[in-house]
């Protein structure tokens, strides 16, 4: 880190100088072999120094690059001789002659490093404070440290990158639909609380008092009222906000693109949502994707894979046993709903101690254990072995192909955890055993989804999706009937076991919309209460419609490589929905809450997180 001791950097305040007319000719990223012999004028931050005795080296930074400069007391001995003040993160300003680096002095890893900049003249813009960790991609500053200071987080070349890579993203994505005849049409930030999933951000109104705005969870109702506002094509790059716990690849607010076409169905929409990627990474990757992507039903995703968003860049598929141990002396198959297993080629090393780890692992997901099956020449390992026959041993074997030193780690028990557990260790594994490809992208659909999923806390049935997804076709009665098998127009667009885009074909008639909120309990008052202006919109004509909306920090870290939205997010939330730079959220005075009609109660411990 830098050698300036405060008291030092005090000192060297004198020598701070104003620009005085001084313009940069070039970044510190550009200078090639054909510069050489131009004068020219750099600005940036000081990476590294390094004194020589005769020569004084800088690597000067900017958000292009590093270029060395050189002060020799040869070409300017007043240069020179002042130098010796600069420190690591100093401001500097230098105007120079580009010539070539001594022969064997090269360095390849920069894309500068041919050149260099003898000095002529220079000023300090200003002084640094020593850093608190080093302003490079490598570093074990923990996490928090860097999100507080944030500011000399975001200097790091990785992270200037992923912001680099973000800016192209929004200008292919904007120029993308333009180019189709989209509208990009902005929707209100402040607007009214509505059931979509999670629990909204509420905003109280001090000119309506006791009234309160809610944060969008996503812009869905806007993006149909403006279909129904003959609108037909209309597209957003948007803030969104939802009140739910956090992991690497969420945040509390983040940012969607939001896309809505009027008189399509589900083809339209997937086939201009897969141009318009393939068209993003073209551009932004020079990557080429082969549109039509996969598509998978999600009832074929939770066989194969046991989840919704299936990583296709391995193998290790599922495979359900459940019919031939239907009748098993291993009790716990016999009895199961389903029986899955998940064979890994080569596992048959795995220690007893990793196949615990495993079963602990999986417990995460609603099991109970982890049943195994390690195969041997001649022989199977496994607590289970005894008690399964020779049929049922037979039957295991040709469903899964086995050979000498595979094992098969088998799950028993209801649909969504059996899926749940396996689905979730298949890749747990694959990142184990460093099967994944790096360097591919993988996209598929995942279309058909159940229209409404049961919640076990409420004992009711909610969207799966939201309550605006039209049934399927002949699915229509299923909401006055059997509910659980009604089917969505829903389409997910997936990458690397990631969902990336989500969307539906939008009901669009009043009458079905009121259907949808009865099968979901609301009585036709609350309704009216909730989404009274939706349904009295629909009620005017609403054109046959339907959209996508896809997560654009999510994206944007895996084409970055990036193993965490807060990398390309410039100023993200911790885990805690908090803000260690600014130290938001913070409380706020007794004047405030008066003038919102509000006051604070006393939290008591047991209600604290």
């Amino acid at each position: 880190m830098s050698d300036a001791p405060q008291d030092l950097q005090q000192e060297h305040r004198q020598y701070v100088k104003p620009l005085g007319g001084w313009q940069r000719t070039h970044d510190c990223g550009t200078l090639k072999s054909e510069d050489i012999g131009r004068r020219v004028c750099l600005m940036g931050w000081v990476q590294h120094r390094r004194d020589h005795g005769g020569l004084i080296f800088i690597d000067l930074r900017d958000r292009a690059g590093l270029t060395q400069v050189v002060f020799s007391p040869d070409h300017n001995a007043a240069a020179h001789a002042e130098a010796h003040v600069l420190r690591i993160e100093y401001v500097l300003a230098i105007q120079g002659t580009v010539r070539a680096r001594p022969e064997g002095m090269e360095n390849p890893a920069m894309a500068t490093g041919g050149v260099e900049v003898v000095v002529d003249a220079w000023k300090l813009l200003n002084t640094a404070r020593t850093p608190l960790f080093p302003i490079e991609d490598r570093t074990e500053a923990s996490e928090s440290l860097r999100l507080a200071h944030r500011y000399l987080d975001l200097r790091r070349p990785r992270l200037q990158s992923n912001f680099a890579l973000r800016h192209r993203f929004y200008m292919a994505v904007r120029n993308f639909l333009d180019g189709r005849g989209f509208y990009e049409v902005e929707t209100p930030i402040l607007t009214k609380s509505t059931p979509e999933g999670a629990r909204d951000f509420l905003v109280p109104s001090r000119l309506n008092p006791g009234s309160f705005y809610a944060l969008p969870q996503s812009p869905q109702i806007f993006k149909q009222l403006l279909m129904i506002s003959g609108m037909d094509r209309y597209f957003q790059i948007v803030k969104c906000f939802r009140d739910e716990d956090l992991r690497a690849d969420r945040q509390p607010e983040f940012t969607q693109i939001d896309i809505e076409m009027s008189f399509v169905e589900e083809p339209q929409v997937m086939r201009l949502a897969e141009d318009m990627v393939a068209h993003v990474f073209d551009d932004v990757l020079h990557v080429k994707l082969s549109p039509p992507f996969p598509v998978l039903t999600w009832r074929e995703a939770m066989d194969r894979f046991g989840v919704d968003k299936p990583d296709t860049r391995f193998g290790m598929e599922l495979v359900d046993v459940t019919s031939h141990v239907r009748g098993s002396g291993f009790k716990l198959f016999a009895a199961a709903k389903v029986v899955k297993g998940l064979k890994v080629t080569g596992g048959e090393r795995f220690t007893r101690k990793e196949i615990d780890d495993l079963t602990e692992y999986v417990k995460a997901f609603g099991a109970q254990g982890l049943a195994w099956i390690k195969v041997r020449e001649g022989e199977w390992q496994s607590p289970i072995a005894k008690f399964l026959s020779d049929a049922e041993r037979a039957a295991i074997a040709e469903a899964f192909s086995l050979v000498p030193g595979d094992i098969v780690f088998f799950q028993a028990g209801s649909f969504e955890m059996v899926n749940a557990a396996l689905g979730n260790l298949r890749v747990h594994l694959a990142h184990h055993l460093d099967i994944v490809p790096r360097d591919a992208f993988n996209f598929l659909w995942v279309t058909e989804f159940p229209l409404f999923e049961y919640d076990e806390t409420e004992k009711r049935y909610e969207a799966c999706h939201h309550p605006f997804t039209s049934p399927a076709v002949g699915d229509e009665d299923l909401l006055e009937g059997d509910v659980a098998r009604a089917r969505a127009r829903a389409y997910d667009l997936v990458l690397n076991g990631n969902e990336v885009g989500g969307g539906s074909i939008r009901i669009h008639t009043a009458q079905i919309q009121r259907r949808m909120f009865r099968a979901l309990g609301f009585d036709d008052a609350t309704a009216e209460e909730r989404f009274g202006f939706l349904i009295r919109a629909l009620e005017y004509g609403a054109p046959p419609h339907g959209g996508i909306a896809f997560g654009l920090d999510r994206l944007v870290m895996l084409m970055a490589g990036a193993t965490s939205i807060r990398d390309v997010i410039a100023f993200p939330k911790t885990q805690k929905a908090s803000c260690p730079l600014t130290e938001a959220p913070t409380a706020v005075d007794a004047q405030q809450l008066r003038e919102l009609s509000l006051r604070l109660r006393e939290v008591a411990p047991t209600e604290k997180a």
